[in-house]
């Protein structure tokens, strides 16, 4: 139950009782693990199980507490990612490490030799982008691209320094199925070629089709090992979680209420020369509903999102109604005041604050007039911070949000525990409207159920709910109806009954029906 090696085979790469404290808290508590050459190693566990904190041991992020790391039969120390990467491992993060305000190959520089100059780096990385079906410019800049195309920077970077053994960390959650098709056609290449690979993912269909074993961790001990093409996405989620996996009630057959959120005619020109223009979008979501709006990445979806929450808000004050007030020109707090709640796509830096405690999130989150319940005194008002922290305590109870302390820093989360919170956050606000942007983005299988139950029974409590996502397993699970952007377009949205994975297919491409019956295509 080691996910060892049999001792004929020499690993790659391994390591012994490998632990990592901080303080009181064992984020990995003795971990043995063997990579063989050439193979796909699946590593499986809950949010908070351990899985980046071990990979950020291996990649020199952080230091082992205790422990071992063998790479090729010898002990290694990887004190810094430049150390991993000399001796042959790469990583691509679940969170971007990329300069904004530089080109993308200006960030892929950063990493490799010196030596190389940009231009021949922009070369190469455009080829290898292209090769593997991750289409990139080289001379455009990280802070105009989707969250998509960021992550294809990610892994093409990686790719580049040409490892010997390359760490992946949720590398699927912002693709394409086309574009996670061309990764594991690039895996499989990398697996020929004697190469490894240790593969996180909560996908478990993905585990089952491309990977040769598994380990699973649970509260930073490993708990098991299989090979996962002989296990079910069932069985493979019940070894993670350790017990059945929740699957989500949707409302079926209820009578909706009245409009809570309209759109009528929206049209947004982009903000930037990589953004995408919104093209005459209604929809109408009533009392009770969820409308999921499936599409794949870098069509809209952030845009619609930013129109729709007031962060970047509309000139045409009518094309936005909450509960029948025009609020096209509102920004996010007036919007906020309105009964309205907002989870965004990121989740660092743009959700939470990653420096500050879960309380003081929270606050941040709040508007004018809720913050008022955790204000006190005269003409100075001081916090009460007994109030904000019961609170930021009663969301992460409901939300089953696993952390080291009382009150840590929001970046200490794992990226599914700090997802429960922030959609926590919002629904301990009770809002009419609730706009989630990718709910479950690199979230574990209990967790991801645990989320999409809370925006299901919200609906059946009576708000407006309007689910983005890329996840089309997430729509059918929690939508009452369904519509497709494509290309700054929405569809029709139609009943989830009526709705098929060819359907949505043949939207996703581009083509809509238009009010009248008539198919159109998108261009």
């Amino acid at each position: 139950m080691t996910g060892t090696l049999a001792p004929e085979a020499m690993p790659l790469l391994s390591v012994r009782k490998l632990t990592k404290l901080f303080g009181n808290f064992a984020a990995c508590n003795g971990i043995d693990l063997d990579i063989a050459p050439g193979e796909i190693h699946a590593l499986l566990g809950e949010n908070g199980a351990g899985k980046s904190t071990l990979v950020k041991m291996l990649f020199g992020v952080l230091s082992p507490t205790e422990g071992d790391i063998i790479w090729q039969g010898q002990p290694v120390s990887v004190g810094s990612p430049s150390e991993a990467r000399r001796l042959g491992i790469g990583m691509v993060f679940q969170h971007f490490s990329l300069f904004e305000a530089l080109t993308v190959a200006e960030n892929i520089a950063l990493s490799l030799d010196p030596k190389i100059s940009l231009k021949e780096i922009a070369r190469e990385a455009e080829q290898l982008s292209r090769a593997y079906g991750l289409p990139l410019d080289p001379n455009a800049h990280v802070a105009d691209l989707s969250v998509g195309e960021r992550q294809r920077i990610e892994i093409v970077r990686a790719l580049l320094q040409n490892p010997r053994l390359i760490i992946l960390d949720e590398p699927t959650s912002v693709l394409t199925p086309q574009e996670a098709d061309k990764l594991f056609e690039t895996l499989a290449k990398l697996k020929a070629e004697g190469r490894s690979v240790l593969y996180i993912s909560h996908r478990l269909e993905e585990v089952q089709r491309i990977c040769d074993r598994a380990t699973v961790l649970r509260h930073g001990k490993v708990t098991g090992a299989c090979d996962p093409r002989k296990e079910t996405p069932a069985s493979l989620a019940r070894m993670m979680v350790g017990s059945d996996v929740a699957s989500v009630s949707r409302a079926t057959g209820e009578a909706l209420g009245a409009p809570q959120i309209e759109v009528m005619g929206l049209s947004v020109a982009p903000r930037t020369p990589f953004a995408v223009a919104l093209k005459s979008i209604s929809m109408n979501v009533r009392a009770g509903e969820v409308l999921a709006i499936a599409g794949v990445a870098g069509n809209g979806q952030g845009e619609l999102f930013d129109a729709l929450s007031g962060e970047y808000p509309v000139y045409n004050n009518d094309a936005i109604h909450l509960r029948g007030k025009p609020v096209g020109r509102l920004g996010i707090n007036g919007r906020r005041l309105m009964g309205a709640g907002f989870v965004p796509e990121e989740r660092h830096g743009h959700a939470a604050v990653p420096g500050m405690s879960l309380s003081d999130n929270l606050l941040l989150a709040r508007s004018r007039s809720d913050r008022k319940a955790f204000l006190t005194g005269g003409f100075l008002r001081i916090v009460r911070g007994s109030t904000i922290k019961a609170a930021a305590r009663r969301i992460s109870e409901t939300m089953d949000v696993r952390k080291s302390g009382a009150d840590p820093l929001a970046g200490s989360l794992s990226g599914g525990n700090l997802q429960k919170f922030i959609v926590g956050r919002e629904l301990d606000r009770q809002p009419s409207v609730l706009v989630v942007n990718q709910p479950t983005w690199g979230v574990d299988a209990g967790a991801a159920s645990r989320i999409r139950q809370a925006l299901v029974d919200l609906a059946k409590a009576g708000s407006a709910v309007i689910v983005i996502s890329q996840d089309l397993d997430e729509i059918f699970e929690v939508a009452t109806n369904i519509a497709v952007i494509s290309d700054g377009m929405l569809s029709e949205a139609h009943p989830v009954e009526e709705m098929t994975l060819e359907k949505i297919g043949l939207l996703m491409g581009g083509i809509h029906t238009s009010q009248s019956g008539a198919a159109q295509h998108a261009h």
